[in-house]
């Protein structure tokens, strides 16, 4: 049995979760997720 998770939603629904509950992390939080994302996307195209 494999279970398969997909990385963006996952950091997705902790970007929020963390949002939630302290919004002054909110620039923090959209940096590194637009940090990960980008180094996701770069890695996933090599």
């Amino acid at each position: 049995m494999t279970l398969h998770i997909e990385t963006v939603p996952v950091l997705s629904l902790i970007a929020g979760v963390l949002i939630l509950v302290m919004p002054r992390l909110l620039n923090y939080v959209v940096a590194l997720y637009l940090i990960a994302i980008g180094v996701i996307g770069i890695m996933h195209f090599h």
